[in-house]
């Protein structure tokens, strides 16, 4: 991401107020960002703040003079590594559907000639529509890659997908598509070798509608996944629910709990590397409800029995069919190498790769980790790096130790 340029469009809806977030993780990544604000963008945030936040004018109008004094939607147009949209109103997908130019925005849509990212925001009865699916099916024929909506509650009240995917999700979709192509096979180590990753959270139901989970984006585990695939390998990814979009060339099995992760895992086996990077909950409760838990009259919480989880790193690197080489995560709060020597121990594991989770740090959902790497040959601290860095890097060790 670092020195790329992108160009974002702010188009109209309330979700116009996580483009502020989106610029800032760009430009935290090393990016460099320009906004263009459609008239309904400019309605939910002003010019001056993504101005500010961007350290970049914003463009708002076609027929400002001393914009086009050199043809300056042309030149907006071009100047970018990657176009944008988030969100993307359903109007603003109608008019890229049909090639309309009738504003900023829809003009310099029409005359790139680069790479298109939309992210879509609207009301569930919009997204539904026939019309906003061809529209998106139009889009996507011409190459034009889509990330979300997600689901959930919505301003207007109603419930269901239109949510604009949330910004690390976006920018992990930004740092995909401009990841460099795959490398030819002279550069690919990792050709005809099958590796299993495991990535995000598990979500151990409690009732129907709560659960028991850990903080994890799944955007390190994906982004392991992507670096081993463009070395060639062949990549089983195993995933807990994430927003993070799956990586081009990988094989994705989504799961929900624990144990349906890990009877994923035995079904991907036989494989010459595994790496255990999901954070998966260690208890869920011993019986789930079938109906949602409701309060008692004296306001009393409800007991909830809880018991382990299989122990997923343990049972693959200590089973019959144990791949070459295991590496498990160790995400820690406090005494982590102490904790990290000891889990690669225990739990039978080559590698360890250990992290310091603790409040402040921003690793948890952050683009960035800073990890240790713990060995039988010893520890090999990492300098703080964005998160595919971290990936390419131990990806290249993988390589290395399979070679």
């Amino acid at each position: 991401m670092i020195g790329r340029k992108i160009l974002l469009i702010v188009a109209g809806g309330i979700a116009a107020y996580k483009a502020i977030e989106l610029v800032r993780l760009i430009r935290k990544s090393g990016g460099h960002v320009t906004c263009i604000l459609t008239r309904g963008g400019a309605q939910f945030v002003t010019p001056l703040t993504l101005q500010a936040i961007s350290e970049n004018k914003v463009f708002e109008d076609i027929f400002s003079l001393s914009d086009e004094n050199e043809m300056g939607h042309i030149q907006l147009s071009r100047a970018a590594d990657l176009v944008v949209v988030a969100p993307a109103t359903a109007d603003l997908l109608a008019k890229m559907a049909a090639g309309l130019a009738d504003d900023l925005a829809a003009t310099v849509l029409l005359a790139t000639d680069k790479r298109v990212l939309v992210a879509p925001a609207m009301n569930v009865r919009m997204w539904d529509h026939p019309a906003t699916r061809a529209n998106l099916a139009t889009l996507r024929a011409r190459g034009v890659a889509v990330i979300g909506p997600d689901e959930g509650a919505m301003a207007c009240g109603e419930f269901g997908p239109g949510r604009l995917a949330e910004p690390p999700a976006i920018l992990a979709a930004i740092e995909a598509l401009l990841a460099p192509p795959a490398q030819p096979l002279a550069a690919q180590p990792l050709v005809g070798r099958h590796v299993l990753v495991t990535s995000g959270p598990t979500h151990e139901p409690i009732d129907p509608v709560r659960y028991i989970a850990n903080r994890s984006s799944g955007r390190q585990g994906h982004a392991i996944a992507a670096a081993l695939a463009a070395l060639g390998a062949r990549v089983t990814l195993v995933s807990g629910p994430v927003c993070v979009p799956a990586p081009p060339g990988v094989t994705l099995r989504r799961v929900q709990t624990a144990r349906q992760m890990l009877a994923e895992c035995e079904a991907a086996l036989p494989a010459d590397a595994a790496v255990f990077a999901a954070a998966v909950a260690d208890w869920r409760v011993a019986s789930e409800a079938e109906r949602k838990l409701k309060k008692t009259p004296d306001g009393a919480p409800p007991a909830l029995a809880l018991v382990p989880n299989p122990d997923i790193l343990a049972t693959i690197a200590t089973g019959p069919r144990r791949p070459r080489l295991v590496v498990g995560f160790a995400a820690e709060t406090h005494d982590m190498l102490a904790h990290a020597q000891d889990k690669r121990r225990r739990k039978n594991a080559d590698w360890i790769v250990a992290n310091d989770v603790s409040p402040g740090t921003g690793i948890m959902g952050g683009t960035h980790n800073e990890i240790h790497l713990v060995t039988e040959a010893g520890i090999e601290p990492w300098p703080r790096l964005a998160k595919h860095e971290v990936a390419a890097r131990l990806a290249d060790r993988i390589a290395q130790a399979l070679a």
